[in-house]
């Protein structure tokens, strides 16, 4: 009797516990909604969920690296509650299948990566994006790791749906980058804010509404951009670090989201770069 007694005692004990930290874990969730906003789309990356994300595979800026899909080499993976975005030397050049907009090929290279974007899968017009995430390091030479939102109607690969025809940077297919660290600039560094469109197909002005960021790069962090009337304001672990005046205005369109982490110039690297995402979330208004 005394051993049956026991294993009640246990199993209810271990009923409890569960209970306790299902609801720690719906506490957490609810924590995530900002005063005055309603989470519609949250992903805590317990899996890598198709629902909300497909990979990406496009040559742009340049950049060194190939963007390789499904997971291939370990450049997207999820584990541990988090999400890795990697660059990676395997040692040997491949040929890469990644084309520009043009149809121009990437050329053979050592380097392969993760991008994922939420295009097609989850897209909205304006409220607030939040990631929260960490690089594996404050910074090395050519690291380009990003997490910004795009446009919906942006006519770039994967073209998947009969309205995705707007050149870049025309509206429909606007840029804002909300994280995006230049390693060949500072260590513990980051720039933030909108592309500016110059009113011309794959003519925008990078500069002149972005400003840059000290930060722990090896450290989480929460990234954000929101739309504050007509302003676009940015934040890192929920203070205003930068504000576009009147520049929200400029983007009616529904914007999908983009995490990629790009290798930029010829500098060497060894090993693998990391960008890890704790959870990615989308908010409006209530």
């Amino acid at each position: 009797m005394k051993h049956i007694l026991t294993i009640l005692v246990i199993a209810f004990l271990s009923v409890i516990i569960s209970c306790a930290n299902g609801n720690k874990k719906k506490d957490q969730l609810a924590h995530l909604a900002s005063d005055g906003w309603e989470v519609d789309f949250l992903d805590n990356f317990e899996t890598f969920d198709t629902d909300n994300w497909q990979d990406q595979r496009i040559w742009v800026n340049n950049e060194k690296q190939c963007y390789v899909p499904d997971n291939e080499f370990g450049t997207r993976e999820v584990s541990n509650g988090s999400l890795k975005i990697k660059v990676i030397n395997i040692g040997e050049k491949i040929a890469c299948d990644n084309l520009d907009k043009h149809g121009v090929q990437q050329a053979d290279t050592e380097y392969v990566a993760g991008r994922i974007a939420s295009k097609n899968r989850k897209e909205f017009v304006k409220g607030k994006w939040t990631a929260r995430l960490k690089l594996s390091s404050n910074g090395e030479p050519s690291m380009f790791p990003a997490w910004w939102i795009l446009g919906a109607q942006n006519n770039e690969s994967p073209v998947q749906e009969p309205d995705e025809n707007i050149c870049w940077p025309l509206t429909g297919s606007g840029e804002i980058d909300i994280f995006e660290h230049h390693g060949d600039g500072d260590d513990n560094h980051f720039t933030t804010g909108a592309i500016k469109s110059l009113d011309t197909c794959d003519k925008g002005d990078w500069w002149s509404l972005r400003t840059g960021i000290e930060t722990s790069l090896n450290e989480y962090h929460e990234y954000s951009v929101e739309w504050e009337g007509s302003d676009l304001v940015y934040r890192v672990d929920h203070r205003e670090v930068y504000r576009n005046v009147g520049e929200g205005d400029k983007y009616p369109e529904p914007m999908f989201a983009i995490l990629n982490y790009a290798k930029i110039t010829d500098s060497p690297m060894k090993g693998e770069w990391v960008m890890e995402v704790d959870w990615v979330k989308h908010e409006y208004l209530k």
